[in-house]
């Protein structure tokens, strides 16, 4: 019997998209993608900017759109003063319920980026290389000094827990994830997801991924990933099989402008697994509840 997918990621969360106003173009505005998420009959969605906080943005939307959830955001990259926990703070006054660590200005991204210079540049890079090539640069951001995390990362922290905002790890290197997620735990940190562990340069064996889960991360497994060949799809089954679905949840990361539109992502996500052994229940913990549990809880 063929399933209604649709109906099958009604109250869905995507949380991590792309959307604009940005400071680099994207497929589609906050406005376009409320539209389409309510048409499609998921819960919300978080707005992701490697550069700027999106609570205003979010109130915004959840004010024209009271059937959409938009959930604001801040990476804390150079932008918004790196470790800075007063942009937490400040983020989440107005409202923001998600905080990643460095992406972009990650050192171990940075590291990654000049050792495996991807074919296609990424947005991002071309940003970076435009501002250096402008005699503007900043350093990249680690977390650990001396193999003990920063001072400013355990005011973070103690920001998160106050607020009970969720902890993603972005783009740190596998060292700065162990030592981030057992520090979150002792620091009362409530809700961890360790971004896309099957990224290039945040990639983590399935052991490493099941231990940390064990200590209460999620794993967060975005479409873009296996979608433009970083990983396979059948790595991304491997994964979440041995895991398990009560321990990871979905996303896209989309936004680019040449990608499909978030809602499409996800369907089609939803299609590849139920046609690789998962089963409906599997799909709804992943994309419906677990997000739920992260958001609403």
């Amino acid at each position: 019997m063929k399933v209604d997918i649709r109906n099958l990621l009604q109250g869905a969360y995507d949380l991590h998209v792309h959307s604009g106003p940005d400071v680099m173009p994207r497929k589609l505005d906050d406005l376009d993608l409320a539209e389409r998420v309510k048409k499609f009959g998921m819960k919300g969605y978080a707005i992701k900017s490697h550069y700027n906080s999106t609570a205003a943005r979010a109130k915004l939307i959840n004010k024209l759109y009271p059937d959409v959830s938009a959930v604001g955001t801040i990476s804390l990259n150079n932008a918004v003063g790196g470790l800075n926990w007063a942009a937490v703070e400040m983020a989440a006054r107005d409202g923001a319920k998600l905080v990643w660590m460095p992406t972009v200005d990650a050192a171990n991204e940075q590291e990654h980026f000049k050792i495996h210079k991807p074919e296609k540049m990424p947005y991002w890079a071309a940003l970076q290389m435009e501002m250096i090539a402008q005699g503007r640069t900043q350093p990249s951001i680690g977390i650990l000094d001396n193999g003990q995390l920063k001072s400013s990362v355990l005011a973070i922290l103690d920001v998160i827990a106050h607020y009970n905002l969720i902890l993603a790890t972005g783009h740190l290197g596998k060292q700065e994830v162990f030592a981030l997620v057992k520090a979150a735990k002792e620091h009362k940190v409530q809700k961890i997801i360790v971004t896309h562990p099957d990224f290039p340069s945040t990639r983590l064996s399935k052991g490493e991924q099941k231990e940390l889960a064990e200590w209460g991360a999620y794993m967060e497994h975005c479409f873009t990933t296996p979608q433009t060949g970083k990983t396979s799809w059948e790595e991304v089954y491997a994964e979440i099989r041995y895991v398990g679905v009560e321990n990871c949840v979905i996303s896209t990361d989309l936004g680019q402008p040449h990608g499909l539109y978030p809602d499409e992502g996800l369907e089609l996500f939803a299609a590849n697994l139920l046609a690789n052994g998962f089963t409906d229940k599997d799909v709804k913990k992943m994309f419906v509840e677990n997000p739920a549990q992260l958001i609403e809880d």
